[in-house]
């Protein structure tokens, strides 16, 4: 006879189940948030570099001191430092550094839309290095959201006032992420937490924010007022969160499930950037919505095994 179980069993199965898309929602509406802070740096005269490396720098400090209460700190050896140096350069500083500078020249919207560009990518070089075995409904969950964010993004450049030359290099961002979603599982340090990763990356991060501040006509310099330290304390808060969660999504969805906490940004971040920033709202703002909300319900219960089981029942 086979066991069964409690309903406490049941609840923890479910509970771990339900895990990956609460990380995703809460780590998509950090992600929606800091485009929009990133937004708010520039209108205080504030430079995306400095901006972006005492925001992080502060960050830091908080997983380190939330590592070190746990007694997690990141381990120090050449595999982990190769995974912070490497997490770091695609998924941390090159890609927000890209993000954060085009934002004044396209808009907080239009950044938030980019970043829902990384799925497609990272499912596809998933699929090429045999991370993940192909199921239509994924693949369909994927192509929606990814559709989305085209949608939105093609009303975006036919604009007149639209500086192509900004959105471009916008568009090198989701490369970067995508990249960064596949290492990141691919080189994940056995037996080492999230936890004590999430900080180590974000310490390596700014050790190479760092560097570019030494190249001409960059610096960390940031104007002296309250409202500046208060900017930089919430942006430091909304990294944390933001980097702590995507390693615990990482770990328990995957690097595809991952890849879609862009769509979630923009379903945070543009609404935001609309209504709190005067943004205008772009066109086909509610198709493209319900194609990244259709994606990544697809992908979240493909993901679950809700959709297979479904379909075995016949319903």
């Amino acid at each position: 006879m086979p066991p069964i179980r409690s309903d406490f069993t049941d609840k923890a199965f479910s509970s771990r189940r339900l895990a990956p898309l609460v990380y995703l929602l809460a780590g998509g509406s950090l992600l929606g948030l800091s485009t929009n802070l990133a937004k708010q740096a520039g209108e205080m005269a504030l430079s995306p570099l400095a901006f972006l490396f005492w925001s992080l720098f502060g960050a830091a400090l908080i997983l380190l001191a939330l590592a070190a209460a746990r007694g997690r700190l990141p381990p120090v050896n050449a595999r982990t430092l190769e995974y912070y140096t490497v997490s770091a350069l695609v998924g941390v500083a090159g890609s927000n550094l890209l993000f954060f500078s085009a934002i004044a020249h396209i808009g907080a919207g239009f950044v938030a839309l980019v970043i829902t560009l990384p799925p497609l990518l990272t499912y596809l070089g998933a699929l090429a290095l045999k991370m993940e075995r192909f199921q239509p409904s994924r693949g369909l969950g994927v192509l929606l959201a990814l559709a989305g964010a085209m949608t939105l993004a093609a009303h975006k450049i036919a604009t007149p006032e639209a500086d192509v030359r900004w959105i471009l290099l916008a568009l090198l961002g989701p490369v970067l992420l995508a990249i960064g979603n596949l290492y990141r599982t691919l080189r994940w340090p056995p037996g080492v937490a999230g936890e004590a990763l999430a900080p180590g990356m974000l310490v390596a991060a700014v050790a190479l924010l760092l560097g570019v501040s030494l190249l001409p006509g960059f610096t960390l310099a940031v104007p002296v007022r309250a409202s500046v330290a208060l900017l930089i304390a919430l942006q430091a808060a909304v990294f944390a969160g933001q980097f702590l969660l995507l390693f615990l999504l990482q770990k328990s969805g995957g690097p595809v499930l991952l890849s879609l906490l862009g769509s979630v940004g923009a379903l945070f971040g543009v609404p935001v950037a609309i209504l709190v920033q005067g943004e205008s709202a772009p066109d086909g703002l509610l198709m493209g919505a319900l194609l990244i909300g259709t994606g990544i319900a697809l992908l979240n219960l493909s993901k679950a095994g809700i959709w297979s089981r479904f379909a075995k029942s016949g319903r």
